[in-house]
């Protein structure tokens, strides 16, 4: 079997960035995509988002991302990737999931059901959404209502004429807030306090923000989002449940769950339909165990003091999408950044083969 030169993992915006970079390095490489169609998550996101609701989302290099229109977002982004891999005649293959990657005299082994690849290097791209995060309170197994991820929201018409408790005190808890308030019974509730950004989000703010990312991440702690350190901020559409009050009813964490709702710290009971879990992601990198990337404090340390994609641990792996470059506008640039990254680490390889 041949060695390739790279292998990319997941073809999302990320992933598409990272071939699109490696293609005009002229690095031999293949992207392995778990999806059966292009799109990356985008494609699993609920009907009622369009593009007039994210931002910049579908921005690849040399190309221009999709209008800011009320068209469904998981119909414009996959076809936006789709367009985008056909004229680049990027190596897509799909669907391919990977299972792990493990090391075998020196070469990387990429094994899936649907076969295995052998290469030098790696860029993984699979960012954050086939791992829900799903905090554990008592009794939630003895709820009788619904509960739902962000993963399964399935658009704010589901929930007419319900009792619905958002958790979460991120950008996806705030737009759900947002979009069920005006409409039926809806509360909310977080952890901490939420910290509003009530000034403009200035490119100095957004530079100061992603820098308490990669600060933990040259740490070798695990990332938080790049949302969690820029503060909230309402959108015109998030505006009307504003004016009902919705967001300063906010209250703080429920004691545990029961049957027919949650217990307040306080002893009282609250009685809930549905909750609504917005309480975020985890890396997807449970592929990559074999490796022993993790740093003791439990992330994977990443070059540069943050700013980088090598990991530290193993320079021929490049993660994209992890820590800093997981907003959106930040894993577009990360794709150049890991491309060059494979650059060097094949470089280095000729040296010593070389010297040897």
């Amino acid at each position: 079997m041949s060695i390739l030169q790279s292998v990319v993992i997941g073809a999302g915006q990320a992933g598409l960035s990272a071939s699109y970079h490696l293609k005009r390095l002229g690095i031999e490489h293949v992207v392995l995509d778990a999806n059966d169609r292009p799109g990356g998550a985008w494609q699993h996101r609920w009907d009622a988002l369009t593009m007039k609701d994210v931002h910049r989302v579908a921005e690849l290099p040399g190309d221009t991302p999709p209008a800011h229109t009320s068209e469904r977002a998981n119909q414009a982004v996959p076809r936006t990737f789709g367009s985008y891999e056909r004229a680049h005649d990027l190596p897509v293959l799909r669907p391919v999931a990977v299972r792990q990657v493990v090391d075998e005299d020196g070469v990387l082994v990429v094994r899936a059901d649907q076969g295995e690849w052998r290469t030098r290097t790696l860029v993984n791209a699979t960012g954050t959404w086939t791992k829900p995060f799903l905090p554990h309170y008592p009794g939630m197994e003895t709820f009788l209502g619904e509960q739902l991820h962000t993963v399964d929201y399935p658009g704010p018409e589901h929930f007419l004429g319900k009792r619905v408790l958002v958790v979460g005190g991120g950008a996806s808890a705030v737009q759900f807030v947002g979009a069920l308030a005006p409409i039926t019974d809806t509360l909310w509730v977080t952890r901490r306090p939420p910290v509003w950004r009530t000034d403009d989000f200035s490119p100095e703010a957004g530079a100061a923000a992603v820098a308490l990312v990669e600060k933990r991440v040259a740490q070798g702690l695990p990332p938080e989002s790049v949302v969690s350190v820029t503060g909230l901020m309402l959108r015109p559409q998030e505006r009307e449940a504003e004016r009902l009050g919705a967001y300063a009813a906010r209250r703080e964490m429920f004691r545990s769950i029961e049957p027919d709702g949650v217990r307040w710290a306080d002893g009282s009971f609250e009685r809930v339909d549905v909750i609504l879990w917005a309480t975020g992601f985890r890396p997807a990198i449970a592929h990559l165990a074999p490796l022993h990337l993790r740093s003791p404090l439990g992330g994977i340390q990443l070059d540069r003091a943050g700013r980088g994609t090598t990991a530290v641990a193993d320079p021929r792996i490049q993660l994209v999408g992890y820590g800093p470059s997981a907003s959106t506008i930040g894993a577009n640039r990360a794709g150049r950044t890991a491309a060059k990254g494979v650059q060097r680490s094949l470089a280095a390889r000729e040296t010593v083969s070389v010297i040897a």
